[in-house]
């Protein structure tokens, strides 16, 4: 299936912006130069305005060649954590190209599989300055770190959102490093997607969601949205909502994936069904009878605000 064909279907479907790793939107742009890498950006650029859709960042992947199987930024390598910047910068050139300013940062596998591997101290200067050298090499772009706690390693060197927030506060410009949440990543922390979310938010730091499911510490599934957890599916959307999460511009962004026994007939609705939950739980928000809620809680009564909140999940509570 081509790039074309995805993108006239996520149009159908109702999404207004597209995620792009930069070799989704550049293919093999390690054997072009950095002008043919600029050109193809232009004519993808130009086949979204055709579709009205928009570039919400561009991600360096830096997980897939063998040059970063050890980390890019963080790698003991001098020549690969060159390689690593190299595609970095060159992302910021595909999204300039694409009309956005957002660059994220997956940071798959800067951290280790071996402790002793790395200096964690020496590796995480060497992530910041890769970092300063991004935010040099383009005084408008915006760096979005997705923090995930392992996997494909097992110890990483900023794992959740508070250690972005931690990390940012060193970088050159700290007022461009901000947070993308990911609900099964804040999962596999053990932690709270949506307090995750609200922690960044109180910094004012949160500047992307994926929003997905996870079963328990498991592999990073990327299931539907709601699928698993259905109330903490609904305090994300509430935390967002109630927030004002998306009014300076951030997108809400699905990173989940079909199941695997799903055939190619079917292999939209994982999209199509995250995209509902979405707009569901958003209609329960709305809901809630905030007056009635401030009661309970100025009475302390919270096994009474639970079952409240648990009645609006199931269609039994009144307004």
């Amino acid at each position: 299936m081509t790039l074309e064909s995805k993108l006239l279907r996520f149009k159908e479907i109702g999404f207004s912006g597209i995620q792009f790793h930069d070799d989704d939107a550049v293919p093999e742009m390690n054997d072009l130069s950095e002008d043919q890498i600029i050109a193809s950006a232009d004519e993808l650029k130009a086949h979204l305005d055709g579709l009205g859709l928009e570039a919400e960042f561009v991600a360096p992947r830096l997980w897939m060649d063998p040059r970063t199987a050890a980390g890019g930024f963080t790698s003991n390598s001098r020549e690969d954590r060159e390689f690593a910047l190299w595609r970095s910068l060159r992302s910021i050139d595909i999204a300039k190209r694409l009309g956005t300013n957002r660059i994220v940062l997956w940071l798959a596998r800067e951290g280790t599989l071996c402790a002793e591997s790395k200096d964690p101290v020496e590796a995480l200067g060497r992530l910041r300055e890769a970092v300063n050298a991004m935010l040099a090499y383009d005084p408008e772009i915006r760096i979005l770190i997705e923090p995930k706690p392992n996997e494909p390693i097992d110890r990483s060197f900023v794992p959740t959102a508070g250690h972005v927030l931690g990390f940012a506060s060193g970088t050159t410009d700290p007022s461009r490093v901000g947070v993308l949440i990911e609900s099964a990543h804040a999962v596999l922390a053990g932690l709270d997607p949506a307090f995750e979310m609200a922690f960044s938010l109180a910094h004012g730091k949160l500047w992307g969601v994926h929003l997905n499911d996870q079963n328990g510490l498991r592999y990073d599934q990327d299931k539907s949205f709601g699928a698993e957890n259905l109330r903490s599916a609904f305090n994300q959307v509430k935390v967002l909502m109630e927030n004002g999460y998306g009014g300076a511009g951030e997108y809400v962004g699905l990173d989940v994936k079909a199941m695997r026994t799903q055939t190619l007939e079917h292999s939209y609705q994982h999209l199509e069904n995250s995209l509902r939950m979405v707009k569901l739980l958003e209609d329960k928000v709305r809901k809630i009878d905030s007056v009635r809620v401030g009661e309970l809680v100025q009475a302390r009564n919270y096994e009474a605000v639970e079952m409240y909140m648990l009645e609006l999940l199931l269609g039994a509570a009144e307004k």
